[in-house]
Formats: C-alpha cells, sequence, structure tokens
C-alpha cells in the first residue's frame, strides 16, 4: 500500500491493524555518463514499493535527495547537509509514530545516507519512539552481485546499470556503456585510495575522471532482473521478521548490575 494514493479513511484499517512502515530513500546525484541522476531513488522506490505491495505493508513516499557532496564536481548533482538530512529523516518517521508506527525500514539505496540513517535509528531507539533499520539492497545479496560481475564497482557500476536497465531502460544510454568504463575505474584501488593506511580521498572525483567504477558493459535487463527479485525477497523477509519481533525485544538492553547508583 502506497500511503501518498490512500484517503485518510481508507489509512485509517491500516494503522489500526498495523505497526510498521517502508520508507524508501535514495539520491539525486551523478551515476556516470550513462545513468540518470534519479538512479538511486528509483531503485529505493521500486524496491519499497514492491516489498510493502507483496508483503502487505504501507510504503512512504521516497526522500529523493541525500548526502551526495561528495559528487559535487559533477553537474546536476544535489545534495543536503548531513544535519538537515538526519533532522528531516527524524521528524518524517516521528511524524510517522504519531499513527502508531514503531518499526520502520528505510529501504536506502545511496551509501551516503548510511551512516546517518543508522544515527537517526540510534536516536528512535533511545527514545523509546521506534525500531528503526537501513536496508542497502545490494548488501543483502552480495554472493549473486558478485556472481553476476566481475567488477561490479561501487557506484554507477554494472549492478546499479543492470537494475536501471530493468527498471527505467527509457533513461539508460547503453550507447555509452564503454564510455563509463573507460573513462571511470574499473577498480577503486587501482586508484590508490589509501597511502599508507589512510584514506587519501573526500570525493568520487579524486578516484574516477567520470565519478563511476566498475565494468559497465557486463550489465544486462535480465541481471537488473535477478537481482531486483533477489533484493526483494530479502526485504520482505526482514519485514515479516520485524513485524514479528515483540517491541520491547527491539529496544536497548537495560544495564548491567549493580545498576548505576544503587549503592549510594
Amino acid at each position: 500500500m502506497y500511503l501518498a494514493d490512500q484517503s485518510w479513511p481508507d489509512l485509517g484499517s491500516y494503522f489500526a491493524e498495523e505497526s510498521l512502515a517502508v520508507v524508501p530513500l535514495g539520491s539525486t546525484e551523478q551515476h556516470g555518463p550513462h545513468l540518470p541522476e534519479s538512479t538511486d531513488h528509483v531503485i529505493a522506490e521500486h524496491l519499497a514499493r514492491e516489498a510493502a505491495d507483496r508483503a502487505g505493508y504501507l510504503c512512504t513516499p521516497t526522500v529523493n535527495v541525500g548526502v551526495s557532496m561528495h559528487h559535487r564536481q559533477f553537474h546536476g548533482t544535489m545534495s543536503v547537509d548531513p544535519p538537515a538530512f538526519r533532522d528531516y529523516v527524524e521528524s518524517m518517521t516521528r511524524s510517522l509514530t504519531h499513527h502508531g508506527i514503531d518499526r520502520v525500514v528505510y529501504v536506502n539505496a545511496h551509501g551516503g545516507n548510511m551512516q546517518h540513517l543508522r544515527e537517526v535509528g540510534r536516536r528512535l531507539r533511545e527514545d523509546r519512539v521506534a525500531f528503526a533499520v537501513e536496508w542497502m539492497w545490494d548488501e543483502s545479496i552480495p554472493d549473486l552481485v558478485d556472481e553476476l560481475f566481475e567488477h561490479n564497482g561501487p557506484h554507477g557500476g554494472p549492478k546499479e546499470t543492470a537494475m536501471l536497465q530493468y527498471l527505467d531502460p527509457e533513461n539508460v544510454h547503453d550507447d555509452r556503456l564503454e564510455e563509463a568504463r573507460d573513462g571511470g575505474r574499473v577498480n577503486l584501488e587501482d586508484g590508490n585510495p589509501t597511502i599508507h593506511g589512510a584514506r587519501n580521498y573526500y570525493d568520487a572525483i579524486d578516484n574516477s575522471p567520470n565519478g563511476v567504477f566498475g565494468d559497465q558493459t557486463d550489465a544486462t535487463a535480465e541481471k537488473g532482473e535477478q537481482l531486483f527479485e533477489a533484493a526483494t525477497e530479502q526485504l520482505v523477509a526482514l519485514l515479516e521478521w520485524l513485524d514479528e519481533k515483540p517491541f520491547d525485544d527491539l529496544m536497548a538492553a537495560p544495564h548491567v548490575d549493580p545498576q548505576p547508583g544503587s549503592r549510594r
């Protein structure tokens, strides 16, 4: 069920019976010469809505702009400052708790959002308001990704290319896949990302002239469908697991004994 398509009386039945919501988040940023800047939020929204429909849960509208300053050198990249992103997502999530939602899955398709979503989840859990977890689609199916692609790349690589070829083929420039590969960096390690144990980069352009990694020519829509189906299955399983957990079991464990101040 997609929240924005429903009227408030129709949503009443859901909130009376269920306490879980799915929140898709992505970015609007460069993904090389071959993919649209919508790549991350397109993937996140399709996965979130499909899994929510299959499992019978509520999916919210998508957060389309994330923390993307590390792609700022490329035309069109949009970004918000991390504190503003965290506060926005937390406030939006707390608005859901007014309707009885106490567990949330952030379906995230952008690496730059990860640590900030974890921080939001920690805040909500400390306040015992909700249990919110961040889920990255490719991290749910690492074996399949490695099986399908020799050089999958951390950004704009064949795994994201394949997903867009399947989900949004009209906006994929298939005639630029070789350009993406040859003008980028097939292996991140070839760019010397660390010097004497220290990371020596902050932006994507520091390691890739066109901002992407991996061998994009290895992508096909058929592989994208495999990825989408496998990731959706993992997400459905996560939603069902989370829904079955008692709320108290999801909250922080109590302080070990002796309790602070108990002998004063």
